[in-house]
């Protein structure tokens, strides 16, 4: 008997997470994936968005404000890479400037932190290589850019050193109540018993409501693409640039990374299916032809790869964080959409303020510990500190991905860590072998070994990052064999 049970493992759901294990409470996370971190919060612009976007009065705008200052001290408790950079709403024309007018009016309602308007010269000024035909611009120096990936997998792990549990591939398929308690029926037959359901599953968050008898909300998928360029462009811009947003949302945003790259993208086409992340060439050429209009020289030669992710839109227009009057003690927090990523901080502690409203007794955990450390980089070593590393782990001596100077050790330290990564991808995410210009063309291989070995199973087993992924489906020599039988 789990006193909460929280469904999905992204950023809201490892947020909230974290947020409970400060209390004396038995929770436990439930997630589809094999990984933490497979759905929306791996696939997102990596933005902390300052609030100025947000309509007045909503929670999106209260939520991402105060998720925004939280940012700081968060990433330092947790070692998660964070950069306050500041962002930019570029104007072309007098329509955009009243637009950013708007924008700026809101943000001050909102008490978004940091705003300025900006005139032609400013802007240039502070971003040389921006569209000449830029009129001005509206400045949030409070907005940031993160690692999503490694804010994910760190919210986990310190909630997991902290006493929460995590259940992996356990896809929710029907919940019941009875005499009070929440009887949660697994894919697998099994049933998990908890007082309380947070329901944080992203894009499945209205079925999940659905199997309580909710209906307040639906949830449009939303696809973005985007293009990773390799760091040689990354110094292009020193702001998150974007565009006037539209009702689609914010457009196409050109970004650095906080590991250096430049990112560009989203464009946003509704889609039927919740598990279509494909590219398209039409998508990839529309975020390459808007993102001209910011910058107009950008080497798109240098990309090294392409992605999508999907975005829940409520039907509602806003963040669905509520207690369900439907079913007593079933807290949604659904329609986590942009600036989800930005507020998840300031999520977790509503979401904490609403169940202690539904009854539920705080205890302070005495022994929680905020506290999240990672080694550091073998990267970002100086020789001196890479000498002593060796010494402690000859492991660190066998550098698997060239491109951005991983070790073997690094790997296997991502792989054995709470919350630890169990495909090629959920290494990529935590340690970056694969990140870079050769895309694991080189590194692949050896992460497929590595891992094998380490979890002691077959590299017919591994997977790349999904479900049946296999990146090994067996020899050569086996498989013509079989051909040739055929």
């Amino acid at each position: 008997m789990y006193d909460i049970a929280i469904i999905g493992a992204g950023i809201s759901g490892s947020s909230i997470a974290r947020e409970l294990s400060k209390y004396n409470l038995k929770t436990l996370v439930l997630e589809k994936g094999v990984e933490v971190c497979q759905g929306t919060t791996k696939a997102n612009s990596a933005i902390v968005h300052g609030g100025f976007d947000a309509k007045e009065g909503s929670l999106k705008a209260k939520l991402n404000v105060a998720g925004n200052k939280l940012y700081p001290q968060l990433c330092k408790e947790l070692d998660v890479e964070f950069k306050q950079n500041g962002a930019l709403v570029l104007a072309f024309d007098e329509e955009d400037k009243k637009h950013i007018k708007d924008l700026y009016d809101r943000g001050l309602v909102n008490k978004a932190e940091g705003l300025k308007l900006l005139n032609k010269e400013e802007v240039i000024e502070i971003e040389p290589n921006v569209n000449k035909d830029v009129v001005g611009a509206l400045l949030c120096e409070s907005s940031g850019i993160v690692c999503p990936f490694n804010l994910n997998v760190a919210l986990m792990e310190n909630a997991i050193t902290n006493g929460v549990e995590l259940k992996l591939q356990a896809k929710v398929i029907d919940i019941k109540k009875e005499n009070d308690i929440f009887n949660i029926k697994l894919e697998n037959d099994e049933v998990i018993k908890s007082k309380y359901v947070i329901n944080a599953a992203g894009v499945y968050s209205d079925k999940i409501n659905n199997m309580v008898g909710g209906d307040e909300y639906y949830i449009i998928s939303r696809k973005g693409q985007y293009k990773v360029l390799d760091k040689s462009e990354g110094k292009m811009v020193n702001h998150t640039l974007f565009q006037c947003p539209t009702e689609k949302g914010k457009g196409v945003l050109v970004t650095q990374t906080v590991h250096g790259n430049l990112l560009v993208g989203p464009n946003a086409t509704p889609v039927e299916d919740k598990e279509d992340i494909s590219t398209s060439r039409d998508g990839i050429n529309e975020i390459v032809e808007n993102s001209r209009k910011s910058i107009e020289n950008i080497d798109f030669r240098k990309t090294i790869t392409s992605f999508s992710g999907l975005r829940a839109t409520p039907s509602t227009g806003d963040f669905m964080i509520f207690a369900s009057q439907k079913c007593k003690n079933f807290i949604n927090v659904g329609g986590i959409e942009s600036p989800g990523l930005a507020s998840a901080p300031a999520v977790s502690r509503y979401v904490v303020e609403i169940l202690e409203q539904e009854g539920l007794e705080l205890v302070k955990n005495q022994k929680f510990n905020p506290i999240r450390k990672k080694n550091k980089p073998f990267s970002h070593m100086t020789k001196e500190e890479r000498d002593e590393v060796i010494k402690q782990d000859e492991n660190h001596k066998k550098i698997i991905c060239r491109c951005e100077t991983v070790t073997e050790a690094e790997i296997i330290d991502a792989i054995h860590r709470p919350c630890g990564a169990r495909t090629v991808d959920g290494i990529k995410r935590r340690v970056r072998p694969g990140m870079g210009r050769c895309q694991g063309g080189f590194c692949g291989p050896k992460v497929v070994e590595i891992i094998a070995r380490e979890l002691k199973i077959p590299v017919e087993e591994v997977l790349k990052d999904y479900e049946k992924s296999n990146m090994v489906i067996g020899k050569v020599k086996e498989l013509r064999g079989e051909l040739v039988e055929i």
